[in-house]
């Protein structure tokens, strides 16, 4: 019995299973598609830069990226830029979104909490996390805390408009029959409102981890002196394309490595909820 729960498990996953060879054989297929758009994009890149269709100031080729990550490695100080940058991303992510969710399931259960809140945030979300950039600056100075207050701010509206959302779009239905059972309110909270709202939240959580890990970079670059935004910023101003590429598939690499774990960190709180899987 607990084979068989592991390979249901396994398969809400995406991960192969151990008991089917089959199912090992066509997960690899399934994720050998995705292999391909980048491995055609390498390939444009190789030969755009090696056939000079492009000058190799501009676009280097992509063995002198990888010297250039190795340099950067071993001589730079490359490590502790993305420690610095990962850091910064990692407060900010947890300082806004818990903050936004529990103001956002506050705001949920009470429209007075809504009325109070309202009028503030909705003007406040409208003003980019940049145009405060400069205020904040002068209040804080140019360390982390400017930039984890920045991109928390940045991160803090989505999520708090889902969750708000999300438990405003639980079924009547079921508050209904949660009163004929004469549930508490926490448990209609525990038990009802939250499971029906997790989708939400965790979809917009899966969201801010992207746009927080984006948005360090733009925050590093308009103030610091560490951080992959800067080392962009730095390569830009010198003309050093093969330092930019290296931050810019760093970025990209860790990106999708966070959205990934966000995406099964999500399959696994809602593995109870089937969907259509196209």
């Amino acid at each position: 019995m607990s084979t068989a729960v592991q390979t249901i498990d396994q398969a809400r996953l995406g991960l192969p299973s151990t008991r089917s060879g089959p199912a090992r054989s066509r997960w690899r297929r399934q994720n050998l598609i995705g292999l391909i758009l980048p491995a055609a994009i390498l390939l444009l890149w190789q030969m755009a830069s090696s056939q000079g269709w492009i000058d190799k100031v501009f676009l280097p080729e992509p063995k002198v990226v990888v010297a250039s990550f190795w340099d950067m490695l071993l001589r730079q100080n490359l490590a502790l830029d993305f420690l610095a940058s990962l850091s910064i991303v990692g407060q900010a992510f947890l300082y806004g979104t818990i903050t936004a969710v529990v103001l956002g399931v506050a705001a949920g259960l009470s429209q007075n909490v809504e009325r109070f809140l309202g009028p503030t945030f909705d003007t406040i979300r409208h003003v980019p996390g940049i145009a405060w950039f400069p205020l904040i600056v002068l209040w804080l100075g140019l360390g982390a805390p400017a930039k984890i207050l920045v991109i928390g701010k940045s991160v803090f509206f989505p999520v708090f408009l889902n969750t708000l959302q999300g438990i405003r779009n639980v079924d009547k239905s079921h508050i209904e029959l949660a009163r004929v059972l004469t549930l508490t309110r926490w448990q209609l909270v525990r038990q009802i409102i939250l499971p029906a709202a997790m989708p939400n939240i965790m979809v917009s959580l899966r969201y801010a981890a992207g746009l927080a890990w984006a948005l360090v970079v733009v925050a590093e670059g308009l103030s610091g002196l560490e951080g992959l935004g800067f080392l962009i910023f730095r390569a830009q101003g010198l003309l050093l394309t093969d330092q930019l590429l290296v931050c810019m598939v760093i970025i990209g690499l860790v990106g999708f490595a966070i959205d990934r774990g966000m995406y099964l960190l999500q399959r696994r709180v809602l593995r109870w909820k089937q969907g259509y899987d196209g």
